[in-house]
């Protein structure tokens, strides 16, 4: 392989990478979530096989290119199916309410007690008295809100693109038929929804014909 190969395989894969990387969307490597980080892993894999090897150096790029391709129709299902994207993706886990562990919730997560206290080290909480609620997120990332902060009401979702998170609405004390009744005041349905959260004992919603497409 002379050193002008290597020039232009080195180019076009550099472009090949930013064009990838562009189409893929704008995330920090934190909000990646499983799915994500695999498909990226192989892609630099794959690409560095394609560098390396002297002959076939497109079909060695076709692998990449199918990546590419499944990536995206996952995305576009995920954008589409509430079931399909908490599949992919999990869903955020509340670790910590009013200042007790749910260690059940810990354990499906495979969540150490020690990776719970670091976490809240690095948030400069001393003790898990102080925190209101804490919710590991899909990216493996806590957020922590404390007592102490000035808006003491997380705000929980209820409904997203027309489904109901059942497990939060046990989590706030209220069932379907109490969700039933706000959205039957309202003269709303609940496949009309795009968004809605609870927050200091009101549920705020945001209709699919409000969000700006």
């Amino acid at each position: 392989m002379t050193i002008f190969s290597i020039l232009i395989k080195t180019i076009i894969i550099y472009i090949l990478v930013a064009v990838i990387f562009r189409i893929l969307g704008k995330r920090e490597v934190g909000q990646l979530g499983t799915f994500d980080l695999v498909v990226f892993i192989l892609i630099a894999e794959l690409v560095a096989l394609a560098l390396e090897n002297k002959d076939n150096f497109i079909m060695q790029l076709i692998p990449v290119f199918t990546l590419v391709m499944l990536q995206i129709i996952i995305s576009k299902i995920s954008l589409k199916s509430t079931k399909f994207r908490d599949l992919i993706d999990g869903k955020p886990t509340i670790i910590i309410k009013n200042g007790i562990i749910n260690f059940k919730n810990m354990m499906d997560q495979r969540y150490s007690l020690d990776d719970l206290l670091l976490q809240l080290r690095e948030k400069d909480i001393r003790s898990i008295d102080n925190v209101e609620f804490a919710i590991l997120e899909t990216s493996g990332k806590l957020s922590v809100f404390k007592k102490d902060d000035y808006d003491k009401s997380y705000p929980l979702p209820i409904i997203l693109d027309g489904t109901v998170n059942d497990k939060n609405l046990l989590d706030i004390n209220k069932n379907r038929i109490w969700l039933n009744k706000i959205l039957t005041n309202k003269g709303i349905s609940i496949y009309d929804i795009f968004y809605a959260f609870y927050k200091k004992d009101t549920l705020y919603i945001i209709k699919k014909d409000e969000v700006i497409k």
